[in-house]
């Protein structure tokens, strides 16, 4: 994470961090303010949308599955209190659908982890004014994006796999082999 130069960030500063992974929050959280941000940061869905309700920051940076629940429900939280909020959802679960859910509830945008803290910031400062980004310089693979479905579709089939092959039209011992395997690059 080298600290570029002082992005513009505007007159308020405030940016909350929510995420269940200490470790990350405190890194995430120094490198943020070496680039001119005033983090707060919070562990649970509970004391972000506490930290939403009593300070609804310019900035927020959230992970989107926490121990106590979904990441979304802060940003509603926040976007209710604060509609010019700059928003990005982090996620070890790059789901397309749930990238999806997460924009149309009102995130500016959304990373996958890990995530260094530049990709982070341009994520809340740039394209502003609705301009799409720049494409990524390493995009998902054809075989990245096929695993990534079929792991949202077995998360909506609440991880059972007879119903998630039927849905996939796919024999289930096929994608028992598919769920076994590790992630594509």
């Amino acid at each position: 994470m080298s600290d570029p130069q002082t992005p513009d960030i505007g007159p308020d500063r405030s940016l909350l961090l929510v995420d269940d992974d200490e470790v990350f929050l405190k890194r995430l959280a120094r490198a943020m303010e070496r680039r001119g941000f005033e983090p707060h940061t919070a562990t649970s869905v509970a004391a972000g949308k506490a930290a939403a309700q009593a300070t609804p920051p310019a900035y927020a940076v959230i992970d989107l599955r926490l121990e106590d629940g979904n990441g979304l429900d802060v940003v509603e939280a926040l976007r209710a209190r604060r509609p010019d909020a700059r928003i990005v959802v982090l996620t070890g679960y790059g789901a397309i659908a749930t990238a999806v859910a997460a924009v149309k509830i009102g995130a500016t945008d959304y990373l996958s982890k890990p995530a260094d803290a530049d990709e982070v910031v341009n994520a809340l400062l740039n394209h502003a004014d609705g301009t799409l980004p720049a494409p990524p310089e390493n995009p998902m693979s054809a075989d990245r994006v096929r695993w990534e479905h079929i792991q949202r579709v077995f998360e909506q089939c609440d991880r059972n796999v007879s119903e998630t092959a039927r849905r996939l039209s796919m024999h289930r011992r096929t994608l028992q082999r598919i769920l076994a395997k590790r992630s594509p690059r």
